[in-house]
């Protein structure tokens, strides 16, 4: 009997070593490499095409390669259209990571039961089939054409691939897969590697989209090798607090658009809710106006968002000055409250600082800047600024009011939601048609000037 081959692996990164090593080379860390049977060549591949024989590639000429474009299917839900960068492509191998209970399955539940002239096959390696049927009979959508398959083994799966000849397949979850071709335990690094090389194998020889959901550790990275991310086509993050209703869905990489898109729904008995018009959820509803509120007026791939931005600035009670920031950068709002106190005199240097951006989104667009600049000294002053004037422009070290792109989109947006007054850089006036905004577009190119007419 011949000896197995073993190797040692990196837990963190992928890596491997012919011997245990106690740094990784790779990645840096330290005692992550472990040793595991390696994939024997030899062995039957898990997915075999219609194409029995290997075939060889040639090397041709650039200009004789045909062009084709991507073959997109426009998909119900038009949130998951826009972060897959207008529909989801034939043979593309996608994956989505998340916290627990964040909504993964249901989401990729719901987009199989929506595409009812479709056959779907939904793999589940951690719920029996009782336990996905009770999650859809709460949703509102159903279909003929949705396949369930509770399996953990790749060859069993290909099996039931071509015995069902799905057009979606649905994967969950990618850790839980294990290929007869390498010995190691379900979700070791092995196991991640080669049952995603299969998956990809058979999306791309036979246009077959394919879904992987990823579990993360507890750093929120995905887990397994991050050659995973490297092999997919596109990796989604879903993001929110498992406490509150409002979930997010980000692009971190993808082949066939853009990566700064954005998605966001709303979880309900029934299932996952798209949220067509977020800025309305952003913006929370006041009874009585209050100081250190401002709108700001943020982009997030093509989608203009009007996110809220709410400061508290108080005198510091112990000797060194608290700076807490929740969706923002804290180091660009350090940056900020030294140019506030250096260029317009305000005396941040002892206060306490705390900003929070509503809605619990991450902004980090710098058009921002300008809104929470008047939401800090708005809450230095106590002064409440109008709940329909919104900002849109950047701050330089010099108390400059910078330019911004994709301006009007942002306008457009103010303008249909319902504000009056909108603030913005004197350099983004040139092309801007005045005439054909019904929301006062205010131009300044110094951020006193902002103060001195909303605050005198």
């Amino acid at each position: 009997m011949a000896k197995k081959k073993t190797a040692f692996f990196c837990q963190n990164c992928g890596a491997q070593s012919a011997k245990w090593v106690g740094k990784c080379p790779s990645c840096g860390e330290w005692n992550t490499y472990l040793e595991e049977v390696i994939a024997d060549d030899t062995a039957k591949s898990s997915w075999q095409g219609s194409d029995k024989k290997a075939r060889k590639e040639k090397a041709i000429k650039l200009h004789e390669v045909v062009s084709e474009n991507e073959q997109r299917t426009n998909i119900p839900d038009q949130e998951l259209n826009r972060v897959l960068g207008g529909g989801l492509v034939a043979g593309s191998l996608v994956l989505i990571g998340g916290e627990p209970g964040i909504g993964k399955s249901t989401l990729l539940l719901e987009l199989g039961l929506q595409l009812v002239n479709r056959k779907v096959l939904y793999v589940s390696g951690e719920e029996s089939k009782a336990q996905v049927k009770m999650r859809a009979e709460r949703m509102p959508h159903h279909s003929d054409n949705f396949f369930i398959l509770n399996e953990t083994s790749l060859d069993d799966i290909f099996d039931q691939v071509r015995d069902v000849s799905p057009e979606l397949l649905i994967i969950d979850s990618i850790q839980t897969m294990h290929s007869g071709r390498v010995e190691s335990a379900p979700g070791s690094i092995s196991q991640v590697r080669e049952c995603t090389g299969q998956l990809m194998k058979y999306a791309k020889e036979t246009q077959v989209p394919v879904f992987l959901i990823g579990h993360i550790t507890k750093d929120g990275a995905i887990a397994g090798p991050k050659v995973l991310e490297h092999m997919v086509d596109t990796v989604i993050q879903f993001e929110g607090d498992r406490h509150l209703s409002y979930r997010i869905l980000r692009t971190t990489k993808n082949r066939f658009g853009s990566t700064s898109e954005l998605g966001i729904y709303e979880m309900s008995a029934q299932g996952l809710r798209e949220v067509s018009n977020p800025s309305e959820i952003l913006i929370s509803q006041k009874e009585h106006e209050l100081s250190g509120v401002s709108i700001g007026a943020a982009l997030e791939g093509n989608r203009p968002l009007l996110v809220e931005i709410q400061s508290l600035v108080s005198p510091a009670t112990y000797g060194t000055p608290q700076r807490s920031a929740t969706g923002f950068d804290l180091k660009r709002l350090n940056m900020l409250l030294a140019v506030l106190e250096k260029r317009t005199g305000f005396r941040m240097g002892a206060q306490d600082v705390f900003l929070n951006i509503a809605g619990g989104i991450r902004v980090d667009d710098p058009a921002i800047d300008l809104s929470v600049c008047m939401s800090l000294i708005s809450s230095y002053n106590d002064i409440a600024i109008d709940d329909k004037v919104c900002f849109a422009a950047e701050i330089g070290l010099g108390g400059e009011v910078r330019a911004i792109n994709r301006i009007e989109n942002r306008i457009s947006e103010a303008e249909k939601l319902g504000f009056n007054q909108i603030f913005i850089s004197k350099f983004n006036q040139k092309g801007i048609d005045q005439k054909k905004y019904k929301i006062k577009i205010s131009a300044v190119s110094r951020l006193d000037a902002v103060i001195q007419e909303l605050m005198g």
